[in-house]
């Protein structure tokens, strides 16, 4: 018998459980989560599902005025769902790589693109920062994930996590910044040599830059954001 039968196929790809985890990674690109209950996903993300769940986009009022306003400006790129239920959702995102983090009480921070699913107990916002240059470079949006609870993210590739320590600040392109530590917070900056090239809108005219103690998490990649401001 072929060893490429279709039998073999299955028992290769069958859906396992590995722990008795809410959330379990399939394989490095798929998300499992066992659910009880419910939790918010970025919209989109569900590919299958078992058992009785109900989704539900975030209403734009959902979170108040200023939820609306910043929904407003931030389109499609941020919207979340609700997932309701008893059963077994399965979520990934344009093959990229998911990562998941459990919080103790504690506040990360990650880019809009990267958030993929959150425990319903932990609290997000969505937070900007004030400058008109890092919506040229890509890095107004973020969302703020405070409490205790998992959360899964994505990545493009391998990420790399470097340090922050009092003293040596660390510079990165905010296209290619997937989250950091929630204590830290990223001012803009400005490389006029740079800013000189023509053409050129991301990272290397403007970088986020990180002071204090704590950690960023960077991916080989630059991202390009949903961004849409009404006209």
């Amino acid at each position: 018998m072929s060893k490429y039968s279709i039998k073999d196929f299955i028992e290769k790809t069958a859906q396992r459980d590995h722990s008795e985890e809410t959330f379990e990674l399939e394989n490095p690109h798929l998300l499992e989560v066992k659910l009880a209950g419910r939790v918010w996903a970025k919209a989109g993300a569900m590919i299958g599902y078992t058992g009785q769940v109900k989704f539900k986009r975030e209403g734009v009022l959902d979170r108040g005025l200023g939820g609306l306003l910043k929904k407003a400006v931030t389109g499609e790129g941020m919207s979340l769902m609700s997932v309701e239920g008893q059963g077994r959702v399965y979520f990934a995102d344009k093959g990229k790589k998911v990562r998941v983090l459990y919080l103790a009480n504690e506040t990360i921070c990650v880019n809009g693109n990267d958030v993929l699913v959150l425990e319903d107990g932990l609290d997000y916002d969505i937070t900007m920062l004030k400058s008109f240059g890092a919506m040229a470079a890509g890095g107004l949006f973020n969302v703020k994930i405070s409490g205790t609870g998992h959360v899964a993210v994505t990545t493009h590739y391998e990420p790399i996590t470097l340090v922050v320590q009092r003293g040596k600040p660390v510079f990165t392109d905010p296209n290619a910044t997937v989250a950091w530590s929630g204590h830290l917070s990223p001012s803009i900056h400005t490389d006029v040599s740079f800013g000189t090239f023509i053409g050129r809108t991301s990272g290397e005219s403007y970088q986020l830059k990180f002071e204090g103690e704590g950690w960023v998490v960077l991916q080989p990649y630059e991202e390009t954001p949903v961004v849409h401001i009404p006209g």
